[in-house]
């Protein structure tokens, strides 16, 4: 499995890089299919932080299947430790439900499995080095997995715009995909009915979902 280790906000040292080799091994134990991970780490110059001073994001793909985690640690090593657990955690998952379904069982509490493109080396200076306006980012063509960040003039708020494209899915997987990446939400394209949909975590076990139309298609 090749492992592409990035820093925001930090420079990687050369131990980090090894400790990451070695840990990951745990990945490839109990998903031989992966391909890739993404490490991600960032570091936070507040020092009101500290406990959070560190962020590793782990996203692996492994098969069609991309699974992703993260922590925030007072240092990488301990972040990274946190992330690997969560990682390692959703990968079993994953694999307990291929098994599942190899059974011909299906299981009627929804579990998890994550869809979010990994970021990439190129990916991350383009968000370091963000359009000059809202105006441009939105106006601008993405490729897919390509995105770009923009801040609304002298404020602190920043509006990042990404384009994922995505194969159509039951609710079901789209709640697997959720879980497995750790999100709150997820968009998908709903396959029984076309349209561009939200599958959101309400609390415990409970989920919502929003489905999108037009006025036109509606009255249709």
């Amino acid at each position: 499995m090749e492992n592409v280790v990035t820093g925001r906000h930090t420079q990687i040292k050369q131990r980090f890089r090894d400790v990451v080799d070695t840990k990951l091994n745990r990945v490839t134990a109990i998903a031989p299919d992966a391909q890739r991970a993404q490490i991600v780490l960032t570091h936070e110059g507040n020092p009101r932080q500290a406990d959070t001073a560190k962020r590793v994001e782990i996203t692996v793909i492994a098969g069609r299947t991309v699974v992703r985690a993260e922590a925030s640690s007072t240092d990488e090593f301990s972040a990274l430790d946190m992330a690997l657990d969560k990682l390692t955690l959703r990968l079993r998952r994953a694999r307990d439900r291929r098994k599942d379904h190899r059974r011909g069982y299906l299981n009627s509490v929804p579990v998890d499995m994550g869809a979010v493109l990994p970021t990439t080396p190129e990916e991350t200076a383009q968000e370091d080095e963000p359009n000059n306006s809202p105006e441009a980012a939105v106006a601008s063509e993405l490729a897919p997995g390509e995105s770009v960040e923009v801040q609304v003039g002298d404020t602190p708020i920043v509006i990042r715009r990404k384009l994922h494209i995505a194969e159509p899915m039951s609710i079901d997987e789209a709640l697997y995909e959720m879980e497995l990446i750790g999100h709150d939400f997820f968009l998908f394209v709903n396959k029984e009915t076309g349209r561009p949909s939200v599958v959101y975590h309400r609390h415990g076990w409970s989920y919502g979902v929003f489905e999108i139309d037009t006025p036109e298609n509606a009255e249709a």
